[in-house]
This record gives structure tokens, sequence and C-alpha cells, in this order.
């Protein structure tokens, strides 16, 4: 048994989803969204680096104590599957692991849209799944992928950094590659799936140019490719993948992104009001004719309109997820306030005590 193994029992037992192990600093667990110590007692260098290192290949460790940063995932016992960060801080070294559940929850599990289930329905195409880090993104893709590999016989090949989620072969064959262990980079493994006789590929994250172009060509030619991105709503997300294109190019990037996207799944975490824990909303975009008309003449502006126009082609606005969840009383005015894009609709709703936060504007305001 690891000596961290003790932090990481700690956490499965009190039902948190990330340990914090900083140099100088206690060590710290989050639960239910909020981060707090776990003891009194500071991490000192020597402590932690003995902690770091036996949990991680040598090779691999050397190579985080040279460069900074290092990822990949520790299996501590059959139930209890870690996410692991390595960094360097100011006071010296530092990690966050994050619990991966090793049960595969559905999409029904999740209290999520069944539209995002009849994303696994597609054939070909480009299908984002969004939002920032911690979100839940890559426990809802995972649902996304057990529903394939359940429904069809495919061949499912998913990048990842590293691998969360460990899928076993069901009416589906899959093939998981983490990088950089088994490629070098998330366009190494897209570009040689395209040899591989696939019929979906998940990216695990779309980051730069090259594997973003190579998603889109991907998608073109006839996979279904998953793909991530550290966006908050649909518009922001086509606008971020043209963007990435130099200026010449993105006028053709606009025509392939609009004859090849499928649906943007936006996702957040909310903190509940009624019980502790968190619950997921998400902003639903569902490809239409209207879809990829706006995308080619790069009016997404036009999105939200199109999106609160089309619920019955089980489409979904942000706000109106959140709103959805404050009448259900699962969360709280200033959680909704907090985390919505259009914050006037929320701001009378904000306690008194919080009445200067509504008064500041507090963030983006929805633009028509």
């Amino acid at each position: 048994m690891a000596v961290i193994d003790q932090y990481f029992q700690h956490l499965v037992e009190v039902g948190a989803s990330d340990l914090h192990l900083s140099e100088g600093q206690p060590p710290k667990i989050r639960a239910h969204g909020a981060v707090q110590p776990i003891s009194d007692g500071v991490l000192e260098h020597d402590t932690l680096k003995y902690m770091l290192s036996e949990i991680c290949e040598p090779d691999a460790f050397e190579r985080y104590l040279e460069r900074g940063d290092l990822d990949f995932a520790y299996e501590m016992d059959i139930q209890s599957r870690f996410r692991c960060n390595y960094f360097k801080q100011k006071n010296g070294l530092g990690a966050v692991f994050r619990l991966i559940p090793t049960k595969i929850k559905t999409i029904d599990d999740l209290g999520l849209s069944s539209t995002i289930e009849r994303f696994g329905d597609l054939r070909s195409g480009l299908v984002l799944v969004t939002g920032p880090t911690g979100s839940g993104k890559s426990t809802t893709l995972a649902a996304i992928i057990d529903y394939i590999n359940r429904t069809y016989a495919r061949h499912i090949i998913t990048v990842e950094e590293p691998i969360e989620f460990v899928h076993n072969n069901k009416t589906s064959t899959i093939t998981q590659r983490e990088v950089p262990i088994q490629t070098p980079t998330f366009a190494d493994g897209l570009r040689a799936s395209l040899r591989q006789d696939a019929d979906i590929v998940l990216v695990g994250e779309m980051r730069d140019l090259e594997t973003i172009s190579l998603a889109l060509t991907a998608a073109e030619t006839g996979l279904l490719v998953f793909g991530t991105l550290h966006t908050n709503n649909a518009r922001k997300t086509v606008d971020r993948l043209v963007d990435v294109f130099p200026s010449d190019q993105q006028s053709q990037v606009r025509t392939m992104l609009a004859g090849s996207l499928r649906g943007v799944v936006a996702q957040l975490l909310l903190r509940r009001s009624d019980k502790p824990g968190r619950v997921a909303v998400n902003e639903i975009l569902v490809s239409t004719p209207a879809v990829g008309a706006v995308i080619r003449e790069g009016a997404t502006q036009k999105l939200y309109d199109i999106i609160t126009g089309g619920k019955s082609e089980g489409m979904q606005f942000m706000d109106d997820a959140i709103w959805e969840k404050l009448l259900e009383g699962i969360v709280d005015p200033v959680e909704a306030y907090m985390k919505a894009i259009d914050k006037s609709r929320f701001r009378n709703l904000l306690p008194p005590e919080y009445s200067e936060l509504g008064n500041s504007g507090g963030g983006e305001e929805k633009k028509k």
C-alpha cells in the first residue's frame, strides 16, 4: 500500500471529489464544491516528493521533475481510480487528484436530457461537449460512449490524457489510447485513427489548430467525432473553433463546420441547495439547416434565437436550464445568478444581502 493511499481512502470515505497536495500547505480535499484542509500539518518537500514518486513510473516522474507538469491515471483498487496532475508551484511540488468513478453512469443516471444520448445514434459528424474544467464533461462523454458500446457494433477509439473511464467491450469494440504513452499527441492519435478502421473517435481535448483541423476532416469523411473544448455555451464554441484558424482560412472552416457539426452540449455544475452535492445543467444545440446557415454566414449571435426556438428538436438554452433548477428548488438564486449568462433575468431574485452583487453587473450579458 502506497503512503498516499491513506489520503485517497479518506477522500472515498467522505464522498469528496478531489485531493489537493502542495508543498508548504496542509493536504486538502474538495467536497461538494468546497475545498477544505483535512489536517493541520503542512507537507514537507521530501515527504511529498516520496508520495508522488511512489505511484508514478520512474521515467514519467523524472520528466515531471524536469518539465514541471505531468498527467496520468492511478488505480488504488478495483473501485478507486484517480486522474493525477502533478505540477510545480512557487513553494515547490504540487498535485491534484480527481476520483474517477469506476461505474459509468448512464444519461438517465446523470439526470441529463435524452437529446444528449441521441447524439450516440449518429453515424458521422462532429459533436462537442464543452464547459470549464471540472464541469463533468468526461462523465457525460463516458455515458454517451457507454450507450454506443451497449447499443451498436462499432469500433470506438478514444484518445485521452489520461484515460479516465475504462470501457470494457460490450456490443462495440473499444480501443483506448493515452497521450503521451500510447500516442505522442491528440493530433497523432486522431490522425492514426483514420487508418485504424474506426467508426467513432473521442478526442479528449481539442486545443490546437492541428487537432481541430483533423477532427473537422475526420467528421467530413464519415467518422463520428466527439471532442471537448473549454467554452461555456454553443455560440462561444463555434467562435472558438473558427478563431483558431488564420483569417484567410476562416471562411472555408465555417463552411466545413456548417456541414459537419451535429451538436454542442455545453455543461456547468451548480452547487445544490436541497442536499449536498452538485447538479449538471446543459445548453444543447442540435444542428439544423438554420444552424448551418448562420455558421456559414459567421452570424453566431443568431444561435441564441435558434436554440430558444428549437425546443421541439431537443435544444435548450443554458439560462433556461438554470432557471428550471431554480424553480425546482435544486439551486438557490445566488448560485443561479453567478452561473447565468444573462444575469438580469436572475438579479431580482437575489436576497437583499446580495444586492451589491446584482448591481455590479457580475459578468457577461446576453448579446442579441
